[in-house]
């Protein structure tokens, strides 16, 4: 009998990623891509159509989460529609990474999913930066012998959207992920918001990544990863490797190595 398949989820602030892989465990030293991925709304019933997308067969779930009310909806949603699979709700200890900050309980399961991740794709002994998108833009160091150092929190797209759309007279322009990259000069007002947004995050970002690179003894690897920063990572230099199921992947690579 063929193990069940492995579903790892992503529970941000803002959107849930759910993505399933064909076996459990997959292999502690490769890196598995999931072969269908969906998304919806955190706090929001899961959609119709990944109901109807989901594997017929009991499946084992891996839930990383950094908003509870999230993680609420959806194991309520799960014991009532799928009340044979196995659902695990992931803490800091399931993650094979060694922490170095002041407060490892604190670090979003986000971050340490995709530095575990990172783990596998870089070089021995070579450091890679880490960056992610969601609510907030976050950039991560995991040094040469694998270690997560902690790093660089920004504001997201829509946070810093929203921030802006509270002063009078602003509009609410938002940034669309998949959208044209912004010209640096705006011709009316939500144009202008739009260059602040994208070109404000894309220079806070590499001098983020300078800064930390000066401190390295190897040019790091640059990962990147996240809807909202596919034409963010195109601005980072040849090397930026643009992945956007970083986090799924490090979930399901933390389970294999269990």
């Amino acid at each position: 009998m063929n193990p069940p398949r492995l579903i790892a989820v992503d529970i941000g602030n803002s959107s849930t990623k759910v993505g399933w892989f064909e076996e459990t465990l997959p292999p502690a030293t490769a890196l598995r891509q999931p072969t269908s991925v969906h998304g919806f709304a955190t706090a929001q019933t899961p959609p119709y159509e990944l109901q109807a997308a989901l594997p017929a067969e009991p499946c084992e779930w891996r839930i990383a989460s950094v908003h509870r009310e999230g993680t609420r909806v959806l194991t309520k949603w799960l014991d009532s529609h799928r009340p044979d699979d196995a659902v695990q709700i992931l803490e800091r200890c399931d993650f094979p990474i060694t922490v170095r900050v002041e407060f490892p309980e604190r670090v979003g399961l986000d971050r340490l999913s995709a530095a575990v991740a990172a783990n596998l794709l870089r070089e021995p002994d070579r450091p890679a930066i880490v960056i992610g998108a969601g609510s907030a833009i976050t950039v991560n160091l995991v040094v040469g012998d694998g270690a997560f150092e902690g790093g660089a929190i920004l504001p997201g797209f829509r946070m810093s959207a929203e921030a802006l759309y509270g002063a009078d007279l602003l509009p609410l322009a938002m940034l669309e992920p998949e959208a044209d990259v912004p010209p640096v000069v705006g011709k009316h007002t939500e144009a202008a918001i739009r260059s602040g947004l994208f070109w404000g995050a894309v220079g806070g970002v590499r001098e983020i990544v300078t800064r930390m690179t000066t401190q390295l003894h190897r040019p790091p690897h640059v990962f990147v990863t996240g809807g909202d920063l596919r034409p963010l990572a195109a601005q980072l230099g040849d090397e930026a490797r643009f992945l956007p199921n970083l986090v799924l992947s490090g979930i399901a690579a933390a389970a294999g190595a269990r």
